[in-house]
């Protein structure tokens, strides 16, 4: 349920409202926005009268949200979600730009890639020491090795870092060493670890599963936000679907849905959306044009010699000509990308 407030409402008539609401037992999530406060009510509100409710002054309706995901719901929280990351931010007008290797391979590597894309403007550094693969035999990361060198990046550029954990144990280990925990499709209904990283007080970057629904990924977003984390990052990474051209179809649709459905900002990653390196640039474009908080793109040194996932990388002169692009497109549509500062 949420309530929606008018302009005559005072704190001491929301205090007094949330106490009368959590008599039932209830829990209370307020929003305050400059054009109109919203208070969002989660539990069994089958007690609780609309009529009284409406004979507020300050009252303007009483809505049911018929989805099952609440907190991740647009009706509880109105105006978009800001995540800050450092001195970056994540949604809003500022486009986030998270840019590296699908896996970190080597020292010099890391370094050498993160010092490039953050000439090119990227905001964040992306990279796997953790590597889920399909197959037991494929390159698996670098493991903690990988995560050092991650750290060493970060301390070398100043761009936070973007790394998969896989487990709850994982979880326990490094989640301090990365600023933004990224969740990948194949863990999205992992429900032990959605609620594990519900506990944290850490931006989750939170990937749609290989063939999940819009609903579904926002509940599992829900998982999360249930446990009091509030900072989700959600990204379209391509569903799998009759079509066997490209290694998954991008929905670019969904960023629209997500948009209406939702105040939490959503992301595009256009290098597994296609899984072909020629794509990847024409598909980053199309998602900020489309309206996506930012992009996730895998760029490599030596894309041919990749351990991993080299097909869909972009060499780092494309990922910098891609920025002059995005930083056009940005522009129309009234949105900015930070400079870079190295």
């Amino acid at each position: 349920m949420v309530i929606l407030l008018n302009s005559s409402v005072l704190p001491e008539h929301i205090n007094k409202l949330k106490q009368e609401l959590e008599y039932y037992g209830l829990s209370i999530w307020p929003t305050y926005c400059k054009c109109q406060n919203v208070i969002g009510i989660l539990g069994d509100t089958s007690k609780i009268d609309r009529d009284y409710l409406l004979s507020k002054p300050y009252v303007d309706k009483v809505l049911s949200v018929q989805e099952p995901y609440k907190k991740a719901n647009r009706k509880f929280h109105p105006k978009n979600t800001v995540i800050s990351v450092g001195s970056q931010t994540i949604g809003g007008n500022q486009l986030a730009i998270i840019a590296g290797p699908c896996s970190v391979e080597s020292y010099k590597q890391i370094i050498d890639i993160a010092c490039q894309v953050k000439a090119s403007g990227a905001g964040f550094l992306r990279g796997g020491a953790f590597k889920p693969r399909s197959s037991p035999y494929s390159f698996q990361g670098m493991q903690q090795e990988g995560l050092e060198f991650l750290k060493i990046a970060r301390e070398a550029t100043g761009l936070p870092i973007v790394s998969e954990i896989m487990s709850v144990k994982q979880l326990e280990k490094h989640h301090k060493d990365i600023d933004i925990i990224q969740i990948g499709a194949r863990n999205m209904q992992n429900f032990d670890l959605l609620k594990a990283t519900g506990q944290l007080d850490k931006p989750i970057l939170l990937k749609r599963g290989l063939s999940a629904t819009i609903e579904e990924l926002l509940m599992s977003a829900e998982y999360i936000m249930a446990g009091g984390n509030e900072n989700v990052i959600l990204c379209e990474r391509g569903i799998r679907t009759f079509e066997p051209y490209t290694r998954n179809t991008l929905d670019l649709s969904a960023v629209l849905a997500i948009k209406r459905l939702s105040h939490l900002p959503i992301i595009v990653d256009p290098s597994h959306g296609s899984g072909l390196w020629w794509m990847v640039e024409s598909l980053a474009k199309a998602a900020i044009a489309v309206g996506a908080d930012g992009v996730i793109i895998e760029v490599h040194g030596d894309p041919q010699n990749a351990m991993c996932d080299g097909q869909q990388s972009i060499k780092p002169e494309r990922f910098a000509s891609l920025m002059h692009s995005l930083r056009r497109i940005a522009c129309i549509e009234s949105r900015t990308i930070k400079e870079s500062t190295l």
